[in-house]
């Protein structure tokens, strides 16, 4: 096979370069580089243009026209060929080789970095095409004269462009006469040199229409000088802008484009010949160890790779313990869809932090293979995204932002684009209203695209045939861990192991050897600190805690009867915590942290902020701090694995452990590569002995569908979409598609009282009563064929993905804003963002409610008015007073939930505005984020509804606004997934203060500058950086090929 064609740059240096007098003029049309290529026999390459030069035209080279630091080399050009052209005898090939031989000498007398003028293209063409200019042996010329690869490497383009016209110039003069000769030289020059906007990659100027006459033309009326050819051919390549790339990289791009070019071939073909790494390119491997530190698959990973169904493309669903290594398998497959088959792939994650951490982690690949990597979570995310045209796109989402990117792929009919679409964490069906959105993306994609391929996986399944029937999935699974899991549970000062062979199901492992005072035993009741010390702080240990107040209350007491040597152990570091959750607090740090810290303990849960969670992650994963007491979300959410890990109780909240639960968290024992076993302890009261029992040897929960649990986020959002999309737009196909859903697999379970049908009819008609959709539903014949349409309100409640719940109410908030929108402040605005789903947990401090009331402005206390929150009922309120009138609960609390948004967007500090309001800081950067998701969400409904026109441009910035909630100087360095403010703050402060910087940084001067990074966060971001600068390139550069597009359908030409 032909190796593809690269366009190599030879790199100059800047200590011998030299300034022009003058910039040059915009080129009209400028000659390239000649094209040469490795000696082979084979056909010419393409024809290309000529440059159009005219004596009007500015000389960009004046009186310095070398390219080696001197004013010689084109005056010897033009003396040398006077002298020798005066001699008529000479023919024109002889005039060229003593030409050459000179200039030659004169080129090896400076060194080559010296050709600084204008760094110049090379290109490499295939091994079938013909050499541009060869050296013959039998050519009768001096032994030093002759060019050998090595010399022409030493070249500038425009001398070897030279050298090609003399080769010319001597076949013409054998022919014919010199005046008949040069008509002919003129007519092949123009014929030769190419476009330089040619080696672009992935520009299309070849589909442009070009008009070589005219360049020919202009030639023809200026003086045949080889001065004048040579200086017209400088000036193209000084003009000709250059890619940014060595010739070492682009010859290993050519080698991977090579791989990748047979991998493709080998999986279209379905033989057995797996490639270098499972089809891949062998670069891939390399990237698995320069990365992730990882030299061989497991075994399980090589079968399961190899598994005859993933072969044939078939939907796999498997199943392994946490920690084995199944993440791994599934980016594999991810890579073989976008290199291979050249598909774009969507993988959705359950939390906004894991699909972050996934950006970040893949980024890297993406540079180093040629694929993007784009976010959808949280406010980010395009619908529909960008079609590209080379490159191809890993989709990272949410459950939820996956679903509305599918119903965008559905709607523009490019669902066909998706070829594979990976879900992690299976058994997130079974988890309520998300669940119901996981169920609803899953169906329609098995409906539209019989094309794409659907994996799943998880480590917590038990109903696998519904799950296998729903899917049209095979099933794979394996009980590998890296490392043994020991199962524990402790009774008073006993610790049993777990063993299902023993009649009760626990054996007698050992007695706590720990000597409690009476204090410390009426402190430690559980032997909390007995079971702790044991292992840190060599190891490390995750304690588990029923609530958040529990997980500091165990911090707290845990370091006040450590001893004085566990604050010994990397005290420098600890401190530098400390500064830096201090730094993020603005000042106000956390008292239990402060104390905690030092013994290197810590809590973690959701009333810490993202800065301080990320912060706590970061320490506890480099050895600074060695235990963490967290809540059940840790397990789920965030990969931080322990030697020991202790269950406080098996509760969650107030409810019993569920077997999910304790499996995820007991997982988390045990850290590839460096633990020989994990150890899961299970704290157990005497009353909650026999419960435990049953825990611990009961199988996994079923997964059972959540459409009917979850009406308006469930079957009526489906219903609605169905419609909105044309996927089934009559009861009949309604029905039918249902059947494809996990719903209609488990409906004898889920559904006694109705029949699948009926349950159908009473959402579509209650669409019809809420006017999301029009229509009729005969009461008679359930099969009916009339068709069923959607609103506009339905088509803007389904596109901006939101809850039918609150649909309608919505719809009056915007049109009661439109009859006295203020503007005077944003104030207005953010209470039309503030998500309805958030009141029912608010409870108003009336004091402060009152306070931020006295505040207000005119134009402020105007927009109170409009929303229904008087100033008379909140005073009230305030002083204990009775009230007649009945207000609604939920405008004021939501007005409430305003105050503390507007106060965070002009204060840009969680700390102070939690401090403000009495708030936890975790639930106020939850009321931020959420606060930012819907105002996205809004956007898109405001999109769809024409009277809402004017909400748009007000929305877009706003939605910036919630989404960053920082200065606007570091914004653009929020973009890049995994920076928070504080690291934000670090990398501004430092210099880095666009993407552009950090795209370009170095990792270790990155290390060096910002504090408490390490050296694989440093190349992380980079790498971010680089993707997400490139995707934005990859979109103009999109936008502008489609705008230069020429339409098929222009009248009169056809």
């Amino acid at each position: 096979m032909a190796e593809p064609r690269l366009a190599v740059r030879r790199k100059s240096h800047s200590s011998s370069e030299r300034k022009r007098s003058r910039a040059p003029a915009q080129p009209v049309a400028a000659s390239s580089p000649v094209a040469r290529k490795r000696p082979s026999s084979g056909g010419e390459g393409p024809p290309a243009e000529a440059p159009c030069s005219n004596d009007s035209e500015e000389d960009m080279f004046g009186d310095y026209d070398s390219f080696y630091g001197n004013d010689s080399l084109i005056a010897q050009v033009d003396d040398i060929e006077h002298k020798y052209l005066q001699d008529k005898n000479m023919d024109v090939k002889t005039a060229g080789e003593i030409i050459l031989g000179n200039l030659q000498s004169g080129v090896h007398q400076k060194e080559q970095d010296n050709f600084s003028a204008s760094q110049n293209v090379v290109l490499l063409k295939s091994d079938q095409e013909e050499g541009a200019f060869q050296v013959h042996d039998s050519d009768p010329a001096d032994g030093n004269q002759k060019l050998t690869e090595s010399a022409l490497d030493d070249l500038p383009s425009s001398q070897l462009l030279y050298f090609e016209k003399m080769d010319e110039l001597s076949s013409a003069s054998r022919t014919s006469a010199l005046s008949k000769g040069r008509d002919e030289r003129v007519n092949s020059f123009s014929d030769k040199i190419r476009d330089p906007l040619s080696f672009y990659a992935g520009a299309e100027h070849r589909n442009r229409p070009t008009d070589s006459s005219s360049h020919s033309k202009c030639i023809l009326f200026k003086p045949e000088s080889l001065k004048d050819h040579l200086k017209s051919a400088m000036t193209g390549n000084a003009r000709a802008q250059t890619l940014q790339v060595s010739k070492t990289k682009q010859l290993k791009e050519a080698v991977l484009s090579e791989e990748i070019f047979v991998a493709r071939k080998a999986i279209e073909s379905s033989s057995l010949d797996i490639g270098p790494f499972y089809g891949l390119p062998s670069k891939v491997k390399d990237l698995l160890r320069q990365l992730r530190g990882i030299e061989t698959l497991y075994e399980w990973q090589h079968d399961c790779l190899m598994l005859e169904s993933l072969q044939q493309r078939k939907n796999l669903i498997y199943s392994l313990p946490t920690g084995g290594g199944k993440t791994l398998v599934a980016e594999i497959i991810i890579l073989q869809e976008l290199l291979c088959r050249q598909k774009d792939v969507l993988m959705i994650l359950p939390y906004v932090a894991i699909v972050q951490e996934k950006v970040r982690g893949l980024s890297s690949f993406g540079i180093e293979l040629g694929f993007l990597v784009e976010e959808y979570a949280g406010s980010k995310g395009r619908f529909p995204p960008i079609r590209r045209r080379v490159k191809k796109s890993l989709y990272i989402a949410t459950i939820e932002k996956g679903h509305a990117l599918v119903n965008s792929l559905i709607e523009t009919e490019r669902i066909n684009d998706l070829g594979l679409v990976v879900v992690d964490e299976l058994h997130m069906l079974g988890a309520g209203s998300r669940g119901a959105v996981l169920e609803i993306t899953l169906a329609k994609l098995l409906y539209t695209s019989k094309k794409t391929q659907i994996i799943g996986m998880s480590a917590t399944l038990n109903n696998v045939g519904d799950l296998q029937k729903f899917l049209q999935a095979e099933y794979y699974t394996n009980n590998f861990r890296p490392v043994e899991l020991k199962e524990y549970i402790k009774i008073r000062d006993t610790i049993y192991a777990v063993d299902s062979k023993t009649q009760n199901g626990f054996a007698f492992s050992r007695l706590l050897n720990f000597k409690y005072s009476s204090n410390l035993e009426k402190a430690d009741p559980d032997h909390i600190i007995a079971l702790v010390t044991e292992v840190i702080p060599k190891y490390s240990c995750l304690i588990f805690c029923p609530t958040k107040k529990n997980c500091e209350n165990v911090a707290s007491m845990v370091c006040k009867y450590l001893k004085k040597e566990f604050r010994v152990h990397k005290e420098k570091e600890k401190e530098d915590l400390i500064k830096n959750l201090k730094s993020i607090g603005n000042g106000t740090f956390c008292p239990v942290l402060k104390q905690t810290i030092p013994f290197g303990i810590a809590y973690h849960h959701s009333g810490l902020t993202n800065d301080e969670r990320k912060s706590i992650e970061e320490a506890y994963s480099a050895g600074v701090l060695c235990v963490l007491a967290c809540t059940a979300t840790l397990a789920a959410g965030v990969n931080l694995p322990a030697r020991r890990v202790i269950l406080r109780a098996p509760y969650v909240g107030n409810d019993f452990l569920k077997k999910n639960q304790y499996k995820q968290m007991a997982g988390r024992a045990g850290r590839a590569g460096i633990d020989s076993a994990g150890e899961s302890i299970l704290i157990v009261q005497e009353k909650d002995k026999h419960l435990v029992q049953d825990l611990v040897h009961s199988p996994l929960e079923n997964c059972y569908s959540n459409l009917l649990q979850e009406l308006t986020k469930g079957i009526q959002s489906l219903l609605l979409s169905l419609v909105g999309l044309k996927v089934a737009v009559t009861h009949e196909e309604v029905d039918n598609f249902m059947c494809c859903t996990l719903l209609g697999v488990q409906q004898q379970l889920l559904s006694k009282e109705k029949s699948l049908t009926e349950i159908v009819k009473d959402g579509l008609e209650n669409l019809i009563e809420k006017g999301l959709l029009k229509g009729r539903i005969s009461q008679k014949d359930h099969n009916s064929k009339s068709t069923l349409t959607i609103t506009p309100l339905g088509k803007a409640t389904y596109k901006g993905s939101i809850d039918l719940a609150y649909c309608n109410i919505l719809y009056r908030d915007l049109k009661k804003g439109l009859e006295g929108l203020v503007l005077e402040s944003n104030l207005h605005l953010l209470y039309l963002s503030t998500p309805y789903d958030m009141t029912s947990t608010c409870s108003p401090d009336w004091m402060i409610y009152l306070r931020q009331f006295n505040q207000l402005s005119a134009a402020e206390q105007k927009v109170a008015d409009i929303v229904g929150v008087p100033e008379s009922f909140i005073t009230k309120k305030a002083s204990g007073q009775a009230i007649r009138k009945n207000m609604d609960d939920a405008v004021v609390n939501r007005f409430y939930l305003t105050f503390v948004l507007y106060a965070l967007l002009k204060e840009t500090n969680i700390w102070s505005v939690s401090e403000k309001f009495n708030l936890s800081r975790g639930y106020v950067q939850n009321l931020l984020s959420s606060a930012a998701s819907f105002a996205s969400c809004l956007l898109h409904f405001c999109e769809e509804i024409e009277e809402f026109w004017v909400y748009k441009a007000l929305l877009i910035e706003l939605t910036k606004q919630l989404t960053y909630c920082v200065k606007t100087e570091l914004i653009p360095l929020m973009e890049v997934a995994g920076v928070l403010e504080a690291r934000a703050k670090q990398l501004y402060n430092a210099g880095y203060k666009t993407l552009a910087h950090l795209a370009n940084a170095n990792p270790e001067t990155l290390v060096r500058m910002i504090e408490h990074l390490s050296r694989r966060q440093a190349k992380q971001i980079i790498s971010s950086a680089k993707m997400l600068l490139s995707e934005k390139a990859e979109a103009l550069q999109e936008e502008v090929e489609e705008l230069l597009k020429v339409p098929t359908d222009i009248p009169g030409t056809h």
